[in-house]
């Protein structure tokens, strides 16, 4: 059969496309604009289902590829869905004035470096509690800012791997970088005189000082001594005095009264002198004892 004088052929041409051949190539062309304007991955109405094929939750159609959705979403029908979506949300909740945002300036510095510090171990003579004293010196510090500190968990950083053990004591003040210290990990003491700061603005100098929390001490009997003592006072010796404030003798022993006109007080009982052994009767000639 001769297509080339057909109505709307063209000499040379393969003839006029049939409306399937029509409907195909609109169906690609359509594709291809959607991919190049929407990703399908982050399209809140594409769906697959069980079967493998592709369903529109807003039109609710049936597609069996994602070329055929991409299509659709292109088409008429879904448009005028996604406008009365649109105007039926926007009827629903009116639209409230967005709160105004409050502007921060960010101050921008140029780092000069890590500043001079000092660490000082100290320990208190009367009760042993530990402590440590930071000094940080900020000669170049910026006009306006004070030093800051914050203790910082060992699972915050990324440095070291995280060990419970430690945690990081950090100190900031621009323009100057941020610096640490791993410290114990143990419980901190915040009584007003055992933890304190000072920042001297005459010489530039940051003072820090926490004290450690004490542990409980147990004495060699199992009970728990008062804070500060580690260690159990000295047993009394000599003869007892009458007004000593001496705890009962353990074990329910009694002291035994004073009987009259005797001049002093009676022996404790562990003092009392112990009766005489009977001396045994020498052995007969001729034999050892073992």
């Amino acid at each position: 059969m001769d297509f080339q004088h057909r109505a709307g052929g063209k000499t040379g041409s393969g003839g006029v496309a049939s409306a399937s051949e029509s409907n195909r190539d609109r169906r690609e062309r359509l594709r291809q604009l959607a991919l190049e304007t929407i990703d399908i991955n982050k399209d809140p109405y594409f769906m697959k289902n069980h079967l493998g094929s592709y369903e529109c939750k807003l039109c609710l159609t049936l597609h069996n590829n994602e070329g055929s959705y991409l299509a659709h979403t292109q088409g008429k029908k879904h448009q005028t869905n996604l406008a009365r979506r649109a105007a039926k949300e926007a009827k629903e909740s009116p639209a409230q004035p967005a709160p105004a945002k409050l502007k921060v300036e960010v101050k921008k510095f140029v780092k000069i470096g890590r500043p001079g510090y000092k660490v000082t171990k100290q320990r208190d003579p009367e009760i042993g509690q530990q402590s440590l004293l930071f000094q940080i010196d900020y000669p170049e510090i910026a006009e306006g800012i004070g030093p800051r500190h914050r203790f910082m968990s060992a699972y915050e950083q990324r440095i070291e791997p995280p060990d419970r053990r430690w945690q990081y004591l950090l100190f900031a003040a621009e323009p100057y970088e941020t610096i640490a210290f791993k410290v114990p990990s143990r419980e901190i003491d915040k009584a007003e005189t055992r933890f304190w700061t000072h920042w001297n603005k005459e010489t530039k100098q940051f003072f820090l000082q926490f004290h450690f929390k004490m542990e409980k001490a147990i004495s060699q009997s199992g009970n728990l001594l008062p804070p500060g003592m580690k260690h159990p006072p000295p047993l009394m010796s000599g003869p007892r005095q009458p007004g000593d404030n001496m705890p009962p003798p353990p074990g329910g022993m009694s002291v035994p009264p004073l009987p009259p006109g005797a001049s002093g007080p009676p022996p404790m009982p562990h003092q009392m002198p112990m009766p005489p052994m009977p001396m045994r009767p020498p052995p007969p000639e001729g034999l050892t004892l073992s």
